[in-house]
C-alpha cells in the first residue's frame, strides 16, 4: 500500500500524476473527436467504427475503465492540490487579476468541476440512452434501440424504424446499432446543442492551459523549448473546439444530413 502511495506523498509526485494523467486525457479527448468526426464520411463510416468498438467488448471495457481510473485520478488530484494551495493562502491577492498567470490557469478547477458535470450527462445522454429519446417515425425511442439492418441480399446497412435492435436480431436480421441517426437526433434538440457547445468552450478554456501545463510539470520548460510549450495547450484547444462543435453547427445547418 505504502508502495502505490508514493507517488502523491509530495506536492512534487501529485504534480508529476496529473501531468502524466492530463496527457492520457487529452489523447482520449483527441481520440474522442477523430472518431465522432466520421459523421461526415456518413451513416456507413460512423457505424461500422462504433460497431467494431462494441464487437470488441473486453478492449471497450478495459478502455473504459482505464479511462474512468485516470479520470478519478486526476479528479483526485486535482482536488488535493487544490486545497493543499487554498490552505497555504487562505486569502487571495488582492490585485490577482493582474497576475502574469492567465485565467485560465488560475480557474482550473472551475473549468474542471464543469467538465466533471458535463461528462456524467454527456454518459447518461449518449452512453446510457436515458436523457431524451430519439423521434422514429411516430414512436420514441431509446437512442441504444436504433437499429441499422442489411437485409438478405443487400450490400448496405438501412435505417429500420420498425424493429429496435434487439428486435431486429430476433427477426434474424443482421443488425447493428444506428450510432449516426443517434447523433443527428441528439444534436437535433437545440438545448442539448446549446449544452455541448457551452461545454466544449469550458473545455477549450480547460485545454488552453491544461494542454501545456503537463509538459511544463515534466520539465519541458527550459529556455528553449518554452515558447513551443505554451503553444501546445492553445493549438489542442482550438483544434479540439473547432472539431466538436462543427458536428452539432453541421447538423443544425444541414451539411450532415439524416440517412439518405
Amino acid at each position: 500500500m505504502n508502495l502505490l502511495a508514493w507517488p502523491v506523498r509530495s506536492s512534487l509526485g501529485k504534480k508529476y500524476v496529473m501531468a502524466v494523467t492530463g496527457f492520457l486525457l487529452v489523447v482520449y479527448v483527441i481520440v474522442h473527436m477523430s472518431g465522432n468526426l466520421l459523421v461526415y464520411a456518413g451513416p456507413d463510416a460512423l457505424n461500422s467504427y462504433a460497431a467494431t468498438l462494441k464487437g470488441n467488448p473486453l478492449l471497450l471495457w478495459t478502455a473504459r475503465l482505464g479511462l474512468l481510473a485516470v479520470f478519478l485520478a486526476h479528479i483526485g488530484i486535482a482536488f488535493w492540490l487544490w486545497r493543499e494551495n487554498r490552505r497555504a493562502r487562505p486569502q487571495r491577492y488582492v490585485y490577482e487579476d493582474t497576475l502574469e498567470a492567465s485565467w485560465a490557469s488560475r480557474n482550473m478547477m472551475l473549468t474542471g468541476v464543469v467538465l466533471l458535470l458535463f461528462t456524467l450527462y454527456h454518459i447518461a445522454h449518449f452512453t446510457l440512452g436515458i436523457v431524451v429519446n430519439a423521434d422514429v417515425g411516430t414512436e420514441s425511442r431509446n437512442y441504444l434501440e436504433l437499429a441499422e439492418v442489411r437485409r438478405p441480399h443487400m450490400t448496405k446497412y438501412t435505417p429500420d424504424p420498425l424493429h429496435t435492435l434487439a428486435e431486429a436480431r430476433e427477426q434474424g436480421y443482421e443488425a447493428r446499432h444506428d450510432a449516426y441517426s443517434m447523433v443527428i437526433s441528439g444534436f437535433s434538440n437545440p438545448w442539448i446543442c446549446l449544452s455541448y457547445l457551452a461545454a466544449m468552450a469550458f473545455l477549450g478554456i480547460h485545454l488552453w492551459h491544461g494542454g501545456s501545463s503537463w509538459l511544463q510539470s515534466l520539465g519541458f520548460n527550459g529556455e528553449r523549448t518554452r515558447k513551443l510549450v505554451r503553444a501546445i495547450g492553445p493549438i489542442i484547444a482550438v483544434i479540439v473546439v473547432a472539431g466538436n462543435c462543427s458536428i452539432p453547427l453541421s447538423i443544425w445547418l444541414g451539411i450532415v444530413h439524416p440517412h439518405p
